[in-house]
């Protein structure tokens, strides 16, 4: 039986059900907005990625978003996936507080562990961070994240495809039926709302945001500037540096440091 549709929220809408009789947590959205977004960041500080590891990041983002939308409402998430072959990071982040999901990737100055490894760091409000990491085989983070889901969350979790850019995570719940669970596919999952009972749990908003500013810079740069101002700048009047959560490039100026370290002090 089809769920009822809710009122459409503003950004890039992501909406949780229970399968009833399943015990089966389903999330769900159209990744169009997201990654329009995504692109326009690209346009705005002047980068791009190559084809090949754009459909990585772009997986991530989706992967990480429905994970999120399945998780309480004071929970921030942070994925590294490092590839040893080829030699790439991808990282991506999201906060459920602040509803953001963001990312970048890293072909630069990677370190070579000679291995796959997938890293979720799970930050909470009012409690201590945690760290699993597991190492994983293939390229794809849809199947890597349900490798981690596998080892580290205790219960299986699936990734489904309705299009080319609207997604679906399926995770067992206690009492799930698992034979249903594993048998399922791109098909079945389409035909969810006419096969199934699902009850609406909840509709989130996210967007593409990082938060990071020049004055975030400053407090990244302040202690240095403290400490050896001339390695830092190296003779230079200004910096410009990337921020490694998004790739906004940010241009600090020798003069803008001294005055927040003066005023910091």
């Amino acid at each position: 039986m089809a769920a009822e549709d809710p009122p459409t929220l503003e950004g890039l809408e992501v909406r949780t059900y229970f399968v009833r009789e399943r015990n089966a947590l389903v999330a769900r959205a159209e990744f169009g907005e997201l990654y329009v977004d995504y692109y326009l960041h690209q346009g705005q500080y002047g980068y791009n990625h190559a084809p090949q590891h754009d459909g990585l990041l772009k997986e991530a983002l989706a992967a990480l978003t429905l994970h999120c939308a399945s998780r309480p409402w004071n929970e921030a998430w942070a994925w590294t996936i490092h590839f040893h072959r080829p030699l790439i990071n991808l990282f991506v982040t999201g906060d459920n507080r602040r509803g953001i999901i963001v990312g970048q990737i890293f072909t630069e100055n990677v370190k070579d562990d000679g291995r796959n490894l997938f890293c979720a760091d799970l930050v909470r409000e009012r409690d201590a961070s945690r760290r699993s990491t597991i190492e994983f085989v293939g390229n794809e983070p849809f199947s890597i994240v349900e490798e981690f889901y596998s080892q580290s969350e205790q219960r299986p979790a699936r990734y489904f495809r309705n299009g080319p850019e609207d997604f679906v995570m399926v995770s067992a719940q206690p009492g799930c039926d698992l034979a249903w669970f594993h048998d399922l596919d791109d098909e079945q999952v389409r035909r969810l709302d006419d096969t199934e009972t699902l009850s609406l749990l909840e509709q989130r908003s996210y967007r593409w945001g990082c938060g990071c500013s020049q004055e975030r810079m400053f407090s990244i740069l302040g202690p240095m500037m403290r400490t050896d101002p001339e390695a830092l700048f190296g003779g230079e009047v200004l910096l410009r540096i990337s921020c490694p959560c998004c790739g906004a490039l940010h241009t600090i100026t020798r003069e803008s440091l001294e005055a927040y370290v003066a005023e910091t002090s």
